[in-house]
């Protein structure tokens, strides 16, 4: 089943008058209330700098299993560097994903306060391939001043300052995750799919890779429905700390990737896809913005700093 995601054309955001940025907020915020997703058109990230970027991704997860496994470190859930084949699995689930993935995080300012703190830690260079560092942290630079016209949309819809968000996310832990989804070989574990149901756990994520089928959210009716966009397109949706804020005015939909249905005799496509992941700082509280509570619509969701959530959700989807 496919749905209607509503395409929107952040460029009236960027560049537009201010009735054009009341406009796009709107919308934006409607869409977050209604489905939790929408798609970006008119961003500033070129088709081309994508596919450069999905060239290099290649390039990475093509290397042997023992030189990807230079690049994974011990002790700190996955935050840098490689995590191998199986190792995530869905909240709910014990079941591992069918993918592998690096992280590259934020590179802090030398001297910065959180510079040693342990969720922080430094990023992971991949030697043999030159071109790797450069141009993922190129995208990880121009997805995060994405991020920040986003949420300075949601914020307006909000009735909070536009750049309130900036205060906690200027040096948030904002991780850009190149998955690969390797071809299916018909001997993975029963059950097991390549992402399992589950809901992000930052403020906003934004995808670029949603051109490939197998991306699907549950809607009200609990059906799950096909979310495609064109390649050049970037999908967004809330994720449960951006919930939290709004007294789940904004919905952090469940979704999955799902397995390419199996043709007899024919091998399964590999998948790529690139989410970027907008954190904040881990001393925000994530309490109900006071606009979002009501007699009618009590607090529903206990505060809780945004570092000490994300290090409990980690630990539920076995990366700590």
């Amino acid at each position: 089943m496919t749905t209607h995601i509503p395409t929107l054309n952040i460029s009236q955001f960027i560049n537009g008058s201010p009735t054009q940025k009341t406009e796009f907020a709107k919308n934006l915020g409607k869409s977050f209330e209604e489905i939790g997703f929408a798609v970006l058109s008119g961003h500033p990230i070129s088709l081309e700098k994508q596919q450069n970027a999905y060239r290099v991704i290649n390039d990475f997860f093509q290397l042997p299993v023992e030189a990807k496994k230079k690049y994974e470190v011990a002790g700190i859930g996955g935050a840098r560097g490689y995590t191998g084949f199986g190792k995530e699995h869905a909240k709910d689930s014990k079941v591992g994903d069918l993918k592998e993935f690096f992280h590259i995080g934020i590179d802090l300012p030398k001297g910065h306060p959180q510079e040693t703190h342990p969720d922080f830690p430094p990023n992971v260079s991949v030697k043999e391939l030159p071109e790797f560092d450069p141009t993922l942290k190129d995208l990880w630079k121009d997805l995060y001043q994405l991020s920040q016209h986003v949420l300075s949309a949601i914020a307006i819809h909000l009735d909070l300052p536009a750049n309130w968000f900036h205060q906690y996310t200027e040096f948030g832990n904002h991780v850009l995750r190149p998955i690969h989804y390797p071809p299916l070989t018909g001997n993975e574990t029963p059950k097991a799919i390549r992402a399992g149901a589950h809901e992000d756990i930052n403020l906003i994520t934004l995808l670029i890779g949603a051109s490939n089928p197998g991306l699907q959210a549950k809607n009200r009716k609990g059906e799950w429905v096909s979310i495609t966009a064109k390649p050049s397109e970037i999908v967004i949706n809330a994720g449960d700390m951006l919930q939290r804020l709004t007294n789940r005015q904004f919905v952090s939909t469940t979704h999955q990737v799902v397995n390419p249905e199996h043709k007899t005799g024919a091998k399964s496509e590999t998948r790529f896809s690139v989410p970027f992941f907008v954190h904040p700082i881990s001393e925000m509280n994530l309490e109900a913005l006071p606009q979002c509570v009501s007699a009618s619509n009590p607090v529903k969701d206990p505060p809780i700093l945004a570092g000490d959530f994300l290090n409990q959700r980690l630990r539920e989807i076995g990366l700590k």
